[in-house]
């Protein structure tokens, strides 16, 4: 497989390790070789031989976000980069392909269909929602929207692991649902649009499954990995209230499937995922 004419914006992410490894022959980049946010940049970057630009590559701290360097930070890689990148993909016909959240809704609905006008709560959800704006405006587009991803680096499932090794009992969120995204199905799923080829536009892509949340989740990461520790539920506000600057989020960011799966994807369920995921964890 030639995957040389790829473009991983953003490789040394969660995400974007995920993605190398199903394009081990394509080219990658992150922020220190290649600063989005910068025109000029972008415009002295070889493009040579680039037909695809994956951008895996964002301010997700969503808390952060909310401090007054962190917004300008956020709105500057998730608004501003983007819109070079579209500038880029525009100028030259490459297809992009824009990795969104669903963090751009506010919760309110049980599920949420690809066309859903955005909703978001936090300063990173309106970032995020503003840069997929932009991408929507690209003839060649696929916008891949995803939710509570777990891959390599620093995520939900390490964070538990390591308390529960430690013998710590955590206090959890019970009454905000989610459905985990593994990046390697994300990562699959992203493979598969660009060489069905699918029609353009916006696809939901997070793994198949209950929906779950996240103190039911921890307890499934204890019970697959033999941790005998209690988790205790607590409410998000109550959460909220106990640590200064946390973001608003959306009390249920569960993501209708029916649109990518229509057309022959069908994810994994989480469980099996997390099964394969823990397993690798504790063999390190």
């Amino acid at each position: 497989m030639n995957d040389s004419n790829t473009l991983i914006v953003g490789a040394n992410g969660q995400l974007g390790r995920a993605l190398q490894v199903i394009y081990p022959k394509a080219k990658k980049t992150d922020s220190a070789k290649l600063d989005i946010t910068s025109a000029e940049a972008l415009k002295k970057f070889d493009w040579d031989g680039i037909e695809i630009i994956i951008n895996a590559a964002a301010y997700t701290n969503v808390d952060g976000a909310e401090t007054p360097e962190g917004q300008a930070s956020a709105w500057k890689v998730n608004d501003e980069g983007v819109a070079n990148l579209v500038n880029v993909a525009t100028e030259k016909d490459l297809l992009l392909v824009h990795i969104s959240t669903a963090y751009v809704f506010d919760g309110s609905k049980k599920t949420y269909k690809e066309s859903e006008p955005p909703s978001p709560l936090s300063v990173y959800g309106k970032s995020k929602a503003a840069g997929d704006e932009k991408v929507a405006k690209v003839t060649k587009h696929y916008i891949v929207r995803t939710d509570s991803v777990i891959g390599e680096g620093k995520n939900f499932v390490r964070t538990m692991l390591d308390l529960g090794k430690k013998g710590v009992g955590p206090k959890v969120v019970a009454d905000q649902t989610i459905r985990p995204a593994f990046t390697t199905e994300v990562a699959k799923a992203i493979k598969f649009l660009i060489d069905a080829p699918a029609e353009y536009g916006t696809y939901n892509v997070t793994n198949e499954g209950d929906p779950v949340s996240w103190a039911d989740f921890t307890r499934a990461i204890f019970e697959e990995a033999s941790i005998d520790q209690k988790v205790t539920n607590i409410t998000f506000k109550e959460y909220f209230a106990s640590k200064p600057g946390v973001a608003p989020r959306p009390l249920n960011s569960i993501l209708d499937l029916t649109k990518i799966e229509s057309i022959g994807f069908k994810p994994r369920d989480w469980r099996q995922d997390l099964k394969d995921y823990i397993k690798k964890e504790l063999s390190k």
